[in-house]
């Protein structure tokens, strides 16, 4: 029986793999899925499974199922436990039946005209975006604006056509653009964004502009640059004085793969090597023009930028380009991989493995304080009789009566642990989204769009935990709570936010955020998150609160004078070393991806240093509220959640290291904006990683102080 569905399974299988080409691919350079469809025929199928075939399949395979249990009673069970495989089964073709939104192949013809759109200027030494025609270049007769998703308009990516006109495999050799005349404020700003290394963006089917530069001490002997400078400074030789020169031609190449049978493409590269060439032409200017320096019909062209153009005051700029077309055996499901390889995944592994011996250190030491010491702990104390033998009493025991004591800003601890937690399960479900593939770089501003919108959507337990929490303490105005939880953290980040926002606008930057934007942010703040956080805390406060283990004594315990290193302070800041150690290396790729322009997607990597981050921060947080409470010190609270949220100081630390040693911001708003935001992000992370600290200590004491026998 289970032969002969599986055969029937695999043939329709291979039949619907064969129909629809469908690749499911796993990069060699990380851990992170990289899901996507293609045809290896580049075209889609005329022919493919039907739903309804696809249902006569199932029914026919449950029918030989229910056929042979019934003459085979000895192989009932079997049978009844092979009807959720074949479901399962049956889903696995469902997955060969979707592109993921926002990355479907487009296939083209040839003579087909191909679209290519402008992106925002950026430099890695302002780090303030700006918009592609805020420059006097060449334009359109209409600047058409594309649709930015939430996630774009905040990355400052302004999207717009361009007069380039490309037709699909038909080279063009020497186009002239357009020609303008520079004057003073021309001049001028061009020479600043060349001074300041600012960088063209162009998108040709969803797929950024790069400038291949060949290394030779690389492992991979060419890397690919994301966008074009605008110009570069340079001296005439024997002369010192330096001037500024434009990239005034642009040398396009464009890959595509090829399908044989039906002469349809998909384009699987876009490239382009920039030159600053000064174009002479015959007689006066007109749209006709032919150019003497690049002649299509004598089939010059230009190779060198021998004769560079200078930006000068009353001198002209003649913008062209050319557009060579390459075929390539790179299929479209794998035409990101060029864009994407890195060198350096083995400093990755590096990171792994480093973060792999602070787990298993710190496990060692918890499985040690949990097997050894508290099993004789528990044991002594339980087999204590005399009255004179619990006088005698030192450690742990002696603090049960205070242990559970609520601390002082017992509201604050609640919102923020109620926080931690909405951070949590949107860090958490973004990641599983990210190894997926749902969150490919491909879908520009998909990755801080979904971070928004789930952040959102857990405020409903963010109510939960905070009013739950609060109830425990023998709170009664669960309202206050839920409204703090749902106002605090944002109001805060919120306040930050708007006024790098205003720096930003003040700089005439496309990175700010516009009205409607903004209305859009605090819509999903008032409109979705905060409702869902009063609904939580209903709910939450509705629930019956955990009783603790143990009675609270009435009048509170003497704390003894502690030893140097058991000091509060002391301990939260050594508490914040072995997290941060687990993270930092990763953290040095994320920085560089955002602050240098380049793109993260190792998220198989970073689900796995989170998945480390959790476990130090559960474990450290253990080992020292342990050694806390035997030095009779029950005020673990507040310093449970401290403890591993120390580690956001040393993050912020971190940062202002990479200011000063990667970077190359020299203007004072510039410098302000990364401070600004990565404040934020320490912010984040301290909420983080403090709430999962404390739900660790939380469970570790009720876990111990539940297996006393207390009289």
């Amino acid at each position: 029986m289970w032969t002969h569905v599986t055969r029937r399974i695999n043939h329709h299988k291979r039949t619907v793999s064969e129909q629809r080409g469908t690749e499911i691919r796993f990069p060699p350079a990380s851990l992170g899925f990289w899901w996507s469809s293609s045809s290896p025929y580049n075209t889609p199928p005329k022919r493919s499974l039907s739903v309804s075939k696809l249902k006569k399949i199932i029914k026919d395979s449950f029918s030989t199922i229910i056929m042979e249990s019934q003459s085979r009673s000895i192989h009932n069970k079997r049978s009844t436990a092979m009807i959720p495989a074949l479901l399962f089964l049956s889903l696995i073709h469902g997955v060969h039946c979707f592109y993921l939104p926002g990355v479907a192949p487009e296939d083209f013809q040839k003579g087909d005209p191909l679209k290519v759109k402008v992106n925002k200027l950026t430099s890695i030494k302002t780090q303030l975006p700006y918009s592609y025609y805020s420059l006097p270049f060449c334009t359109p007769e209409k600047i058409v604006d594309s649709a930015e998703n939430l996630g774009e308009v905040l990355r400052g990516d302004r999207i717009e056509n361009s007069p380039y006109a490309f037709t699909m495999q038909e080279p063009q050799l020497c186009t002239a653009l357009c020609r303008i005349m520079i004057d003073a404020k021309t001049a001028k700003q061009f020479k600043v964004k060349i001074d300041d290394e600012y960088r063209v963006n162009m998108i040709l089917d969803n797929l950024p502009l790069v400038v291949p530069i060949k290394r030779l001490d690389q492992a991979s002997n060419t890397v690919y640059q994301l966008g074009y400078h605008i110009g570069l400074k340079g001296q005439y030789a024997g002369n010192k004085e330096e001037k500024y020169f434009i990239h005034n031609h642009l040398a396009f190449t464009v890959k595509y793969h090829r399908d044989l049978r039906t002469g349809s493409s998909r384009i699987v590269g876009f490239e382009v090597k920039p030159y600053s060439i000064k174009h002479e032409y015959e007689g006066k200017w007109s749209e006709k023009t032919r150019l003497t320096t690049c002649d299509p019909h004598a089939k010059r062209t230009v190779v060198n930028s021998n004769t560079p153009l200078e930006v000068e005051v009353n001198k002209e700029i003649i913008f062209s380009y050319d557009v060579e077309y390459q075929e390539s055996d790179v299929k479209w499901a794998s035409r990101w991989d060029s864009y994407l390889l890195m060198s350096d995944d083995q400093i990755h592994w590096f990171s792994i493995v480093n973060s792999l011996m602070i787990v298993l250190f710190l496990t060692g030491m918890v499985a040690m304080i949990m097997l050894r010491t508290l099993y004789r702990d528990i044991s002594k104390y339980n087999e204590l009789e005399t009255q004179e033998e619990a006088l005698e009493e030192t450690g742990w025991k002696l603090v049960h009566g205070d242990v559970f004591r609520p601390p002082s800003n017992s509201d604050l601890l609640c919102v923020y642990v109620g926080t931690g937690v909405q951070f949590l399960g949107m860090v958490l479900v973004t990641m599983i989204f990210a190894v997926l593939g749902f969150l490919s770089p491909s879908n520009r501003g998909g990755l801080m769009t979904a971070m928004l919108l789930l952040w959102v959507s857990m405020g409903i337990f963010a109510g939960y935990a905070s009013t739950n929490l609060y109830k425990m303490f023998k709170g009664a105005e669960w309202k206050k709570i839920a409204a703090k939880t749902a106002f605090m953290f944002p109001a805060i980040v919120f306040v930050i936010f708007f006024v790098l926002n205003a720096l930003i606008w003040g700089q005439k930057s496309s990175g700010a955020v516009p009205f409607g934007t903004m209305f859009a942010l605090v819509f999903l703040w008032f409109g979705i998150s905060v409702p869902l956080v009063i609904v939580g805390g209903y709910v939450g406060f509705k629930k019956p609160a955990m009783e603790d283990p143990v009675k609270t004594n009435k009048i509170p315990r003497q704390i003894p004078e502690q030893a140097w290193y058991m000091n509060p302070i002391f301990s939260i800041l050594i508490g914040g070393i072995l997290p941060f150690g687990a993270v930092f290396i990763e953290l040095f790729f994320i920085l560089t991806s955002i602050w240098l322009n380049q793109f993260y997607y190792m998220f198989g990597f970073l689900f796995l240093v989170f998945i480390i981050l959790v476990i130090t921060c559960a474990e450290i947080t253990i080992v020292l509220c342990y050694f806390q409470l035997c030095s009779e010190d029950y005020k673990w609270w507040w310093r449970s959640y401290l403890t591993s949220g120390s580690s956001a100081l040393y993050l912020f630390l971190y940062a202002a290291f990479y200011f000063f040693t990667k970077l190359e911001i020299t203007k004072l708003v510039s410098g302000i904006l990364y401070f600004g935001y990565m404040l934020i992000a320490s912010y984040a992370f301290f909420v983080l990683t403090g709430t999962i600290g404390f739900y660790a200590c939380f469970c570790f004491t009720r876990l111990i102080y539940s297996s006393l026998k207390i009289d």
